[in-house]
């Protein structure tokens, strides 16, 4: 009795978790369904095959946005080389793949931004705007279109979900954590994610692919951080804007209390903390304080001056209102820069219409340096990402640090 019971119970099991072939009639898995975006890279290759050996069907599609001149080797290429390599991959795991030319929407949403944050005196990250108004949202998109249940990238990330909510984790290889970038997805978004490498150290990712024999990808180098500019801000500025200079021009470099200390090529070409190529002799190294846009002065002072003890940041997005009180809350205020212990208050903008947005006082336990607008502020309690916001115009920050 008791062997045909569990005779019974595993056929059960295997029923629920298996399926009929009705063309063959064979008993089979029923797979999940994930869209890896392929970059070609490293990682999501390393991606592509962990999801396959875990059981995942996986289908990937590798989104054109932006050629540059090193992607191709000869004129009559027909694909950038990242193509060529995710096409050759996906070719060798027997996965479904496809190309999404995306170069306008990439160039009307991610590069637009780029470019007139420069021209409003603001310092942008790319990657936090890319992220969930182009790729994430093109992922979904486009996993919606191929029946996928998932979508999954190589950021060197992890998607916990605590009490109701999804919550990002840093990367285990803290060299290469990636939750910076991603403070701005959605709830939505993050339920569909999957992060393999979140656990792993980049020379752990290289030898798996060695491992699985794969030793020339897991030799290769990184990729760069901004996919669109192969040399200089600056001189993507003027492709993109030829009459940059003739619009903006030349501007004066400013001290502290207004005194003229020199000449600079225009605000643009000049962020927050910049100490190297200001084209200024004053006898002592000079940092740059602020940017003013209107009057296309930059201001400089010493490296001092750019301590703070606090910041204003804007458009902030938490997980839940709860971790914006955390007595253990800290702030990154730059991609590289580390944690420093902070809290948060609530503020209105006095110099601003009664239309403009709530702001937000961060206060800092310790002083942090060249804090920039248009970078943006993301939140932790420890090693759980806990929202973000962008750090903007710092206009009065001692008369809200004096309250």
């Amino acid at each position: 009795m008791f062997k045909e019971y569990y005779l019974y119970s595993c056929v059960l099991r295997f029923y629920v978790y298996f399926c009929c072939d009705n063309e063959g009639g064979k008993i089979m898995m029923k797979q999940k369904r994930v869209l890896v975006g392929m970059s070609g890279g490293i990682d999501s290759s390393a991606v592509c095959l962990m999801l396959q050996e875990q059981g995942y069907e996986v289908v990937g599609v590798t989104m054109r946005v932006w050629d540059l001149p090193c992607h191709f080797s000869t004129p009559e290429q027909e694909w950038p080389h990242f193509i060529n390599e995710a096409k050759s991959l996906a070719h060798r795991l027997g996965i479904e793949h496809y190309v999404a030319d995306e170069r306008a929407d990439f160039r009307n949403i991610v590069v637009r931004n780029f470019i007139d944050e420069y021209l409003s005196g603001r310092t942008p990250n790319p990657c936090v705007m890319c992220n969930p108004t182009f790729k994430f949202r093109m992922l979904v998109e486009w996993a919606d279109r191929l029946g996928c249940d998932y979508i999954a990238t190589g950021h060197y990330v992890s998607v916990h979900k605590e009490n109701g909510s999804y919550y990002i984790r840093c990367g285990l290889d803290a060299g290469k954590d990636q939750s910076y970038f991603l403070w701005r997805l959605s709830q939505e978004t993050l339920a569909r994610c999957i992060f393999p490498l979140g656990g792993m150290h980049k020379n752990d990712v290289r030898a798996y692919l060695d491992r699985k024999g794969f030793e020339l990808k897991a030799k290769e180098g990184e990729s760069m951080e901004v996919c669109f500019i192969d040399k200089d801000y600056r001189e993507f500025l003027r492709e993109q804007v030829p009459d940059i200079d003739e619009k903006i021009g030349k501007g004066k470099f400013v001290d502290e209390i207004g005194r003229t200390i020199g000449m600079h090529e225009g605000f643009p070409y000049y962020t927050v903390g910049q100490r190297k190529g200001l084209g200024v002799a004053l006898g002592k190294p000079a940092y740059v304080l602020r940017l003013n846009a209107e009057k296309n002065t930059v201001v400089l002072g010493d490296a001092e001056q750019l301590n703070v003890e606090g910041m204003l940041v804007s458009q902030a997005q938490f997980v839940g209102e709860d971790d914006m009180n955390s007595g253990e809350l800290s702030v990154r205020i730059r991609y590289r820069s580390r944690p420093i212990g902070c809290t948060i208050q609530k503020v209105k903008n006095l110099f601003a219409d009664a239309t403009t947005e709530e702001l937000l006082l961060v206060r800092f336990k310790e002083k942090a340096s060249a804090v920039t607008p248009g970078q943006s502020a993301v939140f932790y309690i420890g090693d759980r990402m806990v929202g973000g916001a962008y750090i903007c115009s710092q206009k009065g920050l001692q008369a809200y640090l004096q309250e």
